[in-house]
C-alpha cells in the first residue's frame, strides 16, 4: 500500500485493539519485522512503512552525512511525517493503544516521535542511537518505553544507549533496559524481552 505518504503492509486487527508500528532498520524494508510484528500481537493492526530516503539504495527513514551524524532539517520533516503517518492510521482503526517497535534506524526515528511529540504509549527502541541532547517533553510521564541494546555495539556506543534511557526516566516516562553482550545485533533475551514488555 502505497497511501497515507508511505509504502507499507498493513494487517487489520479488530476494533478497538491496540495498533503496532514496526520499523525496520537502514537497508530493510516493510517486511523485515511485519511478520514478527504480528506475532507478537496477533489481535493488532499491524503497519510496516519503508523509508522514504534511500542511501545508495537502502532504505532509511530520515538522511544522515555520515555513521551517527544526522541531518537534523531531515529528521525533523521525518519526524512530523511519521508522527502524522502513525496518528492518522490509529484513528482510522479506532486503535486502542499506539505502540511501536523499531530497530536501528527505525528505533531513532521512533525515538525521535517520541521526544517531539509523544504519539506512542508504548515504544520498543532496538538499538536507537540519539547522538544529541534531546528537549524536555511534558507530555511524556506514564508512557511505558523498552530499550535493548549490545554492549560492544560499534553504532550505538553503550553511553549514549544509557543516556537515552536516562533522559526518558527523566521525563517521567515507566522505563526497561535490556542489554546482551554482542554488537549492533538481535538476540534472543531482546525477543524475550520485547514479548513480556508487550504482555504487560
Amino acid at each position: 500500500m502505497a497511501d497515507h505518504g508511505y509504502v507499507h503492509k498493513l494487517k487489520a486487527g479488530r476494533p478497538g485493539s491496540p495498533i503496532l508500528f514496526v520499523l525496520h532498520g537502514t537497508g530493510g524494508d516493510e517486511n523485515q519485522f511485519f511478520g514478527f510484528g504480528a506475532e507478537l500481537l496477533p489481535d493488532a493492526t499491524i503497519v510496516s512503512p519503508r523509508g522514504d530516503v534511500s542511501e545508495h539504495g537502502a532504505a532509511r527513514f530520515f538522511r544522515r552525512t555520515g555513521e551517527g551524524v544526522y541531518d537534523m532539517a531531515d529528521l525533523a520533516r521525518a519526524t512530523g511525517k511519521m508522527a502524522n503517518f502513525v496518528k492518522t492510521l490509529a484513528a482510522e482503526h479506532e486503535a486502542s493503544e499506539i505502540i511501536g517497535l523499531g530497530f536501528s534506524n527505525g528505533a531513532n526515528i521512533l525515538a525521535n516521535v517520541l521526544i517531539e511529540e509523544g504519539v506512542f504509549d508504548k515504544a520498543v527502541l532496538m538499538h536507537p542511537l540519539i547522538p544529541f541532547r534531546p528537549k524536555d517533553n511534558p507530555g511524556l510521564p506514564g508512557r511505558k518505553i523498552l530499550v535493548t541494546a549490545g554492549e560492544r555495539d560499534p553504532i550505538c556506543p553503550p553511553p549514549l544507549t544509557q543516556a537515552l534511557a536516562d533522559y526518558f526516566k527523566a521525563q517521567k516516562a515507566e522505563v526497561d533496559l535490556e542489554w546482551h553482550s554482542g554488537g549492533h545485533d538481535i538476540r534472543q533475551n531482546e525477543i524475550a524481552a520485547v514479548g513480556r514488555f508487550l504482555g504487560k
